[in-house]
């Protein structure tokens, strides 16, 4: 069935590229049908923020369905969504995480808001590996500037190389875990500064701050910490020129007898109907690999036989994800603190950026990108296991004298997650596997995924780290991670940061997009998650994809308003 009107442009995706996208073409006075494949999502209405953890199944541990816990703000998502599945070649693994719901992943994930650096657009002309981006630092700053003013971060101005400073509201204080963790850094000569997140510490755009209830991945019913429903998409249905259809599974880009988009295909989920909405300029921001699978599934055997914008066959192509590895330690100097609100922002205060450019750049260290580190500790809400493994300090014990004990040790561990870049390869990668359909009758995703060296002894290179740091502070290792491929690493797609997959550049033959994020083959066509990423920088994605799907989406109204899509 096709609808009756044509849109200015039909938004696929919800979360940071799909909401940006919306929120710039309808302000602009666009009008917008955005597809999204979950169900409305209501933050005010729907989190549960405020409930406690022995009110919920198994203390609200996590489970197949919502692996980050029972109240974790996912409608159905996760790295398994029924009858949603995905393969991957014998001998890989890949983990795709997927979340089907107004906002998409913006609803739970941690805030980390960094920009890129000058050095991450240009990593090739670097050190010689990967691909540079065919826009600068320069380019994207002033949207940075913007993204940052709309969303709020906090954060502190600090100087450091390829760490830019942005427009922060103040950071909240350190909790005692991290002051103890930042004077170990400072003698390691480890920077070590506050976190920037994109939760607001003081009243901004009409919203109100946190409050620190620390429990901002089950989403904020008040809208004091970023998530595209409350931030993005609201904004933009005050226009009246937004239309949101929710649990629309987009099956294609369709294609008019001139090669241009004409609009795009869903499937209807409540009546399994399949519908096309009709529009002058088509956005993808679907997340980066269900973008590639919606081009790949896009075929007409005159114009686009291999998938629409894929005359290079690079859709799909060179997908990262960001390389994780984690070490947890006991300090006992934390032992036994009177009780105190320990609560804070949900997240870290302070973070560790990357700090040894220099000696990579005179090749120093074994691997060719560099990494931030993530510290967790302190006296959060007890959950199920946060005291897992407590006889290996107390030996054992019952009764009164076993919860005086473990009193004592609640808030002494801390844990260190690195964040680090992948330089992409040929063997990362993501097709159509032809012989296995989703549950609308969607041709599915199999995946291709390898570490290189350069992040395997990244990898290694953490957990040394995170070892020194623990020992300067006085305590032990308690855990380290063990990654088959070696290093401790996570397994690809398991940090949940996969960019790449339509690599943006300068030359129709070696890339899919131009410099604005719009196919080379298709000139109404434009994405705005990640997928377009050239490179996938040790910096949290999200921001970059914000500040990007704002820059195409300026660049979309003032085609639209000369008439040149």
């Amino acid at each position: 069935m096709a609808s009756p009107k044509t849109y200015d442009a039909v938004v696929v995706g919800s979360g940071a590229g799909g909401g940006i996208a919306a929120h710039i073409l309808a302000l602009a006075g666009a009008k917008v049908c955005m597809l999204e494949a979950g169900a409305n999502y209501d933050t005010a209405k729907q989190s549960d923020m405020f409930k406690w953890n022995y009110d919920a199944p198994h203390r609200a541990a996590g489970t197949r369905e919502k692996p980050f816990g029972y109240y974790d703000a996912t409608l159905v998502g996760g790295w398994e969504v029924p009858g949603e599945p995905y393969t991957t070649a014998p001998g890989n693994e890949f983990r795709w995480y997927r979340a089907r719901m107004l906002g998409g992943r913006t609803n739970h994930y941690g805030r980390i808001s960094l920009r890129m650096g000058p050095y991450d657009f240009k990593p090739y002309s670097r050190d010689g590996k990967g691909f540079d981006w065919p826009i600068t630092y320069d380019d994207l700053a002033p949207y940075y500037d913007k993204a940052e003013e709309l969303i709020g971060v906090f954060g502190s101005a600090e100087g450091l190389e390829n760490t830019p400073d942005g427009r922060f509201l103040p950071p909240p204080a350190p909790r005692a875990h991290e002051l103890v963790i930042k004077k170990a850094c400072d003698r390691l000569k480890i920077p070590c500064v506050p976190s920037r997140l994109a939760i607001l510490t003081r009243p901004h755009n009409g919203r109100p701050a946190c409050h620190y209830c620390a429990e901002c991945g089950r989403a904020c019913a008040i809208n004091a910490n970023f998530a595209s429903p409350g931030v993005h998409i609201a904004p933009a249905l005050k226009t009246g020129n937004l239309e949101v259809r929710a649990n629309a599974m987009a099956r294609e880009v369709v294609i008019g007898a001139d090669g241009k988009a004409a609009g795009v295909s869903y499937i209807d989920k409540r009546t399994r109907s399949e519908i096309t909405v009709n529009a002058r300029v088509v956005v993808l921001a679907a997340s980066c690999c269900e973008t590639a699978r919606i081009l790949l599934n896009s075929r007409s055997s005159s114009l686009f036989p291999n998938g629409v914008a894929n005359s290079t066959g690079l859709v799909g192509r060179y997908i990262m994800d960001t390389v994780g590895s984690s070490v947890s330690g006991y300090l006992p100097i934390l032992e036994d603190l009177p009780p105190v609100n320990d609560d804070g922002v949900g997240g870290m205060h302070l973070y560790m950026p990357w700090w040894l450019y220099q000696e990579q750049k005179a090749g120093k260290l074994p691997f060719a990108r560099g990494y931030h580190i993530e510290i967790g500790g302190g006296r959060g809400m007890p959950g199920t296991g946060i005291l897992g493994g407590s006889q290996s300090l107390l030996g054992g014990g019952y009764g009164r004298d076993l919860k005086r004990d473990l009193r004592k040790i609640y808030g002494a561990h801390v844990h260190f997650s690195g964040r680090g870049e992948m330089v992409p390869n040929e063997d990362s990668y993501c097709e159509i596997d032809p012989n296995t359909v989703d549950q609308w009758g969607i041709p599915v995703l199999r995946f291709h995924f390898k570490w290189s060296d350069d992040e395997i002894n990244q990898a290694k290179h953490m957990q040394q780290t995170f070892r020194e740091i623990i020992e300067a502070a006085g305590g032990h290792v308690t855990s380290m991670s063990r990654g088959s491929a070696g290093g401790g690493i996570s397994r690809g797609g398991e940090i949940i940061h996969e960019v790449g997959a339509t690599k943006m550049g300068d030359d129709p033959k070696t890339s899919v997009l131009n410099q604005w994020c719009q196919a080379w083959d298709c000139k109404n066509l434009f994405i705005t998650d990640a997928a377009p990423f050239a490179s996938n920088a040790d910096k949290n994605p999200t921001l970059s994809i914000t500040a990007l799907g704002w820059r195409t989406s300026d660049y979309i109204v003032d085609q639209i308003k000369k008439r040149s899509l």
